[in-house]
């Protein structure tokens, strides 16, 4: 199976093409340390070629949702570092996803401060999970250019603490309504200074993130996260294929390790403009590795990747559920099936006590 073979990201050669996706657990404190439950949930899916750590709040301001981690604070990195040696103790390769979630956030999370957003557009259609329970979206506070400067500096010193942390990589979570995907899409962006109006210029904030990362810490341990199609967090772009295709070629000038692309299913109708498949639309223009996501299971992972494009395939639920996914599908074994109960918040139940494959004999 080609999804078994080995291949290379970056500097990294990885023991194989699965990658496990980025995915929110919110089993973070309060203050956004992560605890030893954390390193024993990514140890146990280290067989993974690649994992991709759940989303990462680069400041305080950045966090959206209440018991998500951090990576701005010396007791985080200090607690990140537990999960990343544990990884590396069983030959594992972990990046550090960084998140800002921007307007998708809630004053009640945030210490009384409103969320921030390229524009003053907030959220319709949709509720936030907050202490207080489901809330609706406030109206987001608009960035000025210096405070615009000032989070891609955070942005920066995030991918700085993440090397202090022993991460092997970082991924910018530009997908799925975040902060850098408000800036990319018309709905949310209706600036009319550098960051807004053309597609150059909402592409703006993510390629000044990006080159900023990739000179903080180097050549090929820096990726990106982008959901082309997705229409989650009130998002929608006027003409996705002209935009993104700007985009990858930007980001083909910088020396990336991959390019994480999500393959989101949307509504024909309501959006005749949008690529029916986005890893095929822009993977192929990439110059560097493509990671497709999206609802994948062994067989369609595998005939995804038998077509060239993607050189990974990431799994999201698939290893939440089961820790040692390689050698299931190596053995076309049963899958376990999640608990979605217990996906968002609580304890270890349904974290980190899955079973293994042996432990079914």
């Amino acid at each position: 199976m080609k999804l078994l073979e080995s291949t290379k990201i970056g500097n990294k050669i990885l023991k194989n093409r699965l990658a496990m996706a980025p995915m929110t657990r919110s089993r973070a404190d309060i203050n956004g340390i992560v605890n030893h439950s954390t390193s024993i949930y990514y140890t146990q899916r280290a067989s993974a070629g690649l994992i991709i750590s759940e989303a990462i709040n680069i400041s305080q301001q950045a966090a959206g949702s209440p018991f998500t981690p951090g990576i701005y604070s010396k007791e985080q990195i200090e607690a990140w570092k537990e999960v990343t040696e544990a990884v590396h103790q069983k030959e594992g390769v972990i990046y550090a996803q960084l998140w800002h979630t921007g307007r998708v956030g809630h004053s009640l999370v945030k210490n009384g401060n409103l969320p921030v957003a390229p524009s003053a557009i907030a959220i319709e259609g949709q509720q936030h999970f907050t202490m207080e329970g489901m809330k609706d979206y406030e109206t987001p506070k608009a960035l000025t250019e210096n405070e615009i400067s000032a989070i891609i500096q955070d942005y920066k010193q995030a991918a700085i603490n993440s090397m202090e942390a022993g991460f092997d990589g970082v991924e910018l979570h530009a997908a799925f309504g975040y902060l850098p995907n408000q800036f990319l899409a018309e709905s949310s962006n209706k600036r009319e200074d550098n960051y807004g109006g053309s597609h150059e210029n909402r592409n703006r904030f993510v390629l000044e993130v990006m080159q900023e990362m990739v000179d903080a810490i180097g050549a090929d341990k820096v990726a990106i996260r982008i959901s082309p199609t997705s229409t989650y967090n009130g998002i929608s772009h006027e003409n996705p294929v002209e935009q993104f295709t700007l985009l990858i070629n930007e980001l083909n000038n910088m020396p990336l390790s991959y390019i994480h692309i999500m393959n989101v299913p949307f509504p024909g109708d309501k959006f005749p403009q949008y690529p029916l498949n986005s890893v095929e639309t822009f993977g192929k223009i990439s110059n560097h590795p493509i990671i497709a996501n999206c609802g994948y299971n062994r067989e369609t992972g595998e005939a995804e990747l038998e077509k060239g494009i993607a050189q990974l395939i990431s799994y999201g639920t698939l290893f939440l559920a089961n820790p040692d996914l390689p050698k299931r599908f190596e053995l076309n074994a049963e899958l376990n099936e999640p608990d979605r109960a217990t996906m968002y918040g609580g304890k270890d139940q349904g974290y980190i006590d899955y079973p293994f494959l042996e432990q079914l004999n």
